[in-house]
């Protein structure tokens, strides 16, 4: 009876001290502020009040988001980015090692079995004093080895649900290499179409110019006017072509990395000449809500924070006992031919205390500044976190507000182009019935060329500024 009592004793203290064994702390999302529509979005009260719990979506495809500009040489740039960019062949594999050191981790929960053979030849000392020798012996060894440590504080199931959340943050980094590849792809495309579209612009200032420079000379041969118009059309003629060089020198620079994001030497690829034409899209902008279930960079961020906070349970097992079970069994024998022999069988089984269960008694301070640091890395985490949910609001409101103001400005720019090449017009008339000096000509066309060019680069601006939305709002999206 008493001895039954006393199992029943042992086994509830047992259960106790397993019952204890979780130290790890539970892992919550930090709360951050979410407003309820973004400032610059219209919503209607409805789709206000669309509230759900937030539930990380940043490894759902993304789709042909760029298919929406209906550009079939966008859609082949992009193609061709993701299958060789450099960068996100290396992103990849970060996500590749990650699932290795998670594979690593788990390997931790199983018991680690070895074998070995070898031998062992040695000389005993002479220690009788006399000068008889002793003689060389050889003792051969085949044994296998088990090691296993009890996981009795949650160290290994800490460590795993780390590594665990290392590779998910992993992955959500590797979906922010490939949404920001695409959209550099983008907008790298439109930049060059915009400067294209300038190229173009200078091409057909330069050539009135020139007809006008034919213009003015003929009539300075003739004798109706003084050299200093001639003088005058000569420079204007010329600042153009200098401005037409340095817009064809940006058009370089940009071609060079769009060949760079494709995987390509600058000196194996060329864009055809294809000036931009005006791209009105709608891009839904959603609730600032799914704005975190959508950005792969706030995934990874919140990601980390579970890492974090798994490995502050990890430190913490430092200051509690480590049990790790060892054995082995094998074969000794001085003849290598009797090796195998059941009679040179021999095993050990490593102790259940002293030197297989271990408890820190003095360290000073080392474990405890290992649990400190876990915590202030989880604080940082928490702040990184923070940090990156109020970036991404903030570059969907910039979006929102550079696509609005960019259309508004647009409609004034389109007026002011209408305005400034109607008086270019009425100063040429002027000009040719004598009421005006060539200067008000020139001026008049500085005023088209400033204006147009204005223009276009609007047009290259507004697209620009729609793939950036889309970067911010996480990538493409469906009809639900």
């Amino acid at each position: 009876m008493i001895e039954r009592l006393s199992l029943a004793a042992v086994s509830g203290l047992l259960a106790a001290l397993l019952a204890g064994c979780a130290i790890a702390p539970k892992y919550e999302r930090p709360a951050v502020e979410v407003p309820n529509a973004f400032k610059e979005a219209s919503l209607s009260a409805a789709e206000r009040q669309r509230w759900k719990e937030i539930q990380p979506a940043d490894d759902l495809a993304r789709g042909r988001w760029w298919a929406i500009f209906r550009d079939p040489a966008l859609d082949a740039l992009q193609e061709q980015a993701m299958r060789a960019n450099q960068d996100l062949k290396a992103a990849a594999a970060r996500v590749k090692q990650a699932r290795a050191m998670q594979r690593n981790a788990r390997a931790d929960r199983f018991p680690e079995l070895t074998a070995g053979l070898g031998a062992n030849r040695q000389r005993a000392a002479n220690t009788a004093g006399d000068s008889a020798s002793t003689g060389i012996t050889t003792l051969w060894r085949a044994q296998t080895g088990l090691s296993y440590e009890v996981d009795l504080f949650g160290r290994v199931a800490s460590e795993l649900d780390a590594a665990g959340a290392d590779t998910q943050r992993v992955q959500a980094l590797y979906h922010s290499v490939l949404l920001a590849l695409q959209a550099d792809v983008a907008q790298t495309y439109f930049l060059i179409r915009r400067l294209d579209g300038e190229a173009l612009l200078y091409d057909h200032t330069i050539s009135l110019r020139r007809m006008s420079l034919d213009l003015v000379e003929t009539r300075f041969r003739e004798g109706d006017i003084n050299e200093l118009d001639v003088a005058r059309a000569r420079s204007e003629l010329a600042s153009a072509r200098a401005e037409a060089l340095g817009v064809t020198r940006q058009r370089a620079a940009a071609e060079h990395g769009l060949a760079l994001l494709l995987g390509q030497p600058p000196a194996n690829f060329s864009m055809p000449r294809q000036p931009l034409t005006r791209i009105s899209v709608t891009i839904p902008a959603g609730l600032p809500s799914s704005l975190l279930e959508r950005r792969p960079d706030i995934a990874a961020a919140e990601r980390a924070l579970a890492a974090a906070n798994a490995r502050i349970g990890a430190a913490r097992t430092a200051l509690f006992p480590q049990l790790v079970l060892t054995g082995t069994f094998g074969f000794e024998s001085s003849e290598l031919d009797e090796l195998l022999r059941w009679s040179s069988r021999g095993f050990l089984l490593g102790p259940l205390l002293g030197t297989a269960l271990t408890l820190p008694i003095f360290d000073g301070g080392r474990r405890q500044a290992g649990v400190d640091r876990a915590r202030a890395r989880y604080e940082e985490d928490v702040a990184l976190y923070r940090q990156s949910v109020l970036k991404a609001f903030d570059e969907v409101e910039d979006g929102l507000s550079a696509l609005r103001l960019l259309g508004e400005q647009t409609e004034a720019q389109d007026t002011a182009v209408a305005a400034a090449t109607h008086a270019a017009k009425l100063s040429k008339v002027q000009y040719e019935a004598g009421s005006v000096s060539y200067l008000a000509v020139i001026d008049a066309d500085r005023d088209v060329l400033r204006h147009r060019r204005t223009l276009v680069q609007l047009d290259g601006m507004r697209a620009q500024a729609a793939v950036q939305l889309i970067r911010a709002i996480g990538g493409g999206w469906d009809a639900s």
